[in-house]
């Protein structure tokens, strides 16, 4: 058997599966073009952003406020400390008991600075005017 033989006689199924890909996104490129639909669009509209149905108004340099990342990376940093519970969870039979007063300790910790957070509004999305336009006046409540 010639060397040439051997190659196509070993490799047969992949150059099936390459020569089906290209096939097949020949095929669906060409029934897209057939059947697609024809919308003829200004210039202007060309180069407008649409998203989701809606056409965009106004500019995408929006400011966020810093509040905005500060609940990002609590929610990020509270995700990976998920990870670390899971990886604890697998192993729970090896580490035993010193395992699992390790990880209580970590999740009274992780409790202990929600709660931290929550007191100090750090996950409070409401501007601070807000909340005093809400709260009622003790002036007024005496009065009653």
């Amino acid at each position: 058997m010639s060397m040439t033989t051997e190659v196509i006689a070993n490799n047969w199924a992949f150059a099936i599966f390459v020569i089906g890909a290209i096939a097949l996104c020949t095929f669906l490129l060409i029934i897209s073009f057939v059947l697609g639909g024809r919308q003829h669009i200004t210039v202007h509209s060309r180069n407008l952003p649409f998203e989701s149905g809606i056409n965009s108004v106004g500019t995408a340099r929006l400011r966020l406020a810093a509040k905005f990342y500060l609940v990002a990376m609590f929610f990020v940093i509270f995700d990976v400390e998920t990870f670390y519970l899971y990886a604890w969870a697998s192993a729970l039979r090896e580490v035993g008991w010193l395992g699992f007063c390790e990880a209580i300790m970590f999740i009274l910790i992780l409790l202990i600075s929600l709660v931290y957070l929550v007191r100090i509004g750090g996950l409070n999305w409401t501007p601070d005017s807000f909340l005093r336009l809400k709260r009622p006046d003790p002036k007024i409540i005496m009065r009653n």
